[in-house]
């Protein structure tokens, strides 16, 4: 199986991108990013002033909302079970989570992080699809780059990500989920465009 995280970038073409995720015919758990739904929370956030634990748990309720979304337009069955099985699934990240707080509570911990441990405790790689080629290094896409490299970074990956991929020895792998063949190749375990994030 395969973690796929879905960034909230993708949020206008999602549905044709997990369209052609079906037609490769991999196994496939989808994270989804929050979207537009956990940019309402940061305003309310922003303007109100929440408390981590309420952030953290309506951020974790806003990806619930796009998996939804996602489930509706691609037609993928919904998940709130961490497991490996045949397929394309999406999961509802928030029951999980509830049942396994094991996450700090902080803005620097968003989808990417939350995708990278769900690969982790299901012994698969991850991917995230996001609106970019990848990584970018004093101006150059970088195929491959050590976590340790951007931690502290402003890349297309959270700020928690990097030190999570450290200290559990957790490579993932950067596509363009925009342009189509790439993520399908990815999938299929073939080299494509993107960055290579490898966990030291």
């Amino acid at each position: 199986m395969i973690v796929l995280k879905v960034g909230g970038s993708l949020f206008e073409r999602a549905d044709e991108m997990l369209k052609r995720v079906l037609s490769v015919g991999a196994d496939v758990l989808v994270v989804p990013g929050g979207g537009p739904f956990a940019d309402m929370v940061r305003e309310a956030d922003e303007r109100h002033g929440l408390s981590d634990d309420a952030a953290h748990w309506m951020a974790v309720l806003a990806m619930d909302q796009y998996a939804y979304y996602l489930s509706d337009k691609a037609g993928i069955e919904l998940t709130p079970l961490l497991v490996k099985k045949r397929g394309v699934r999406i999961l509802l990240p928030y029951e999980v989570l509830k049942r396994q707080d094991e996450l700090p509570h902080s803005w620097d911990v968003t989808s990417d992080t939350i995708a990278a441990w769900a690969a982790l405790k299901t012994a698969s790689p991850m991917i995230k699809a996001t609106d970019v080629d990848g990584i970018m290094l004093n101006g150059r896409l970088q195929e491959t780059v050590n976590a340790s490299e951007i931690k502290g970074v402003e890349t297309c990956v959270d700020r928690a990500l990097p030190g999570f991929l450290i200290k559990h020895g957790m490579d993932a792998l950067i596509v363009n989920g925009l342009i189509p063949g790439r993520l399908e190749n990815a999938l299929r375990g073939n080299q494509v465009v993107g960055t290579k994030i490898i966990g030291r």
